[in-house]
């Protein structure tokens, strides 16, 4: 057995890239459109891991999509939590569970899909302004 993707489906394809590619960092693997089935599926994996990948499924037909959270989360072994943190954040990406302790955050999708940072290795040590930040919403 061989774990090959994670599918998330996506309302705004654009937003989805943003957020995944241009602030997380992952990049695109492939990408392929339907127009008979009208959805477009894009696999994007961390930088150098095409093992693990996330099939980011937009319909091209709107349709609402609730319950992001109830799927879990995806999580990536980083190796500068603080570094990626900050990258998000000038993104405007919101850090829901910020890295207070060195190892851990949450942030979300454009689609509400939590995704978990772990620190690769040790913890670094505590630092500001992570360890002062407060959670904010849901992660």
């Amino acid at each position: 057995m061989k774990y090959l993707h994670t599918m998330v489906r996506v309302t705004d394809l654009e937003a989805s890239l943003r957020f995944y590619r241009d602030a997380l960092g992952l990049v695109e693997v492939s990408r392929k459109d339907f127009p008979q089935g009208r959805f477009t599926l894009v696999f994007v994996a961390a930088p150098g891991d095409t093992a693990a990948q996330i099939e980011l499924t937009h319909n091209w037909d709107p349709e609402p999509y609730g319950g992001g959270r109830n799927f879990g989360h995806v999580a990536y072994a980083v190796d500068d939590i603080y570094a990626l943190c900050r990258r998000l954040m000038e993104h405007g990406v919101t850090i829901n569970r910020p890295p207070r302790d060195g190892r851990m955050a949450f942030v979300r999708s454009p689609d509400n899909i939590s995704v978990e940072l772990l620190q690769q290795g040790a913890p670094l040590p505590p630092a500001e302004p992570w360890t002062s930040m407060p959670n904010v919403g849901q992660w």
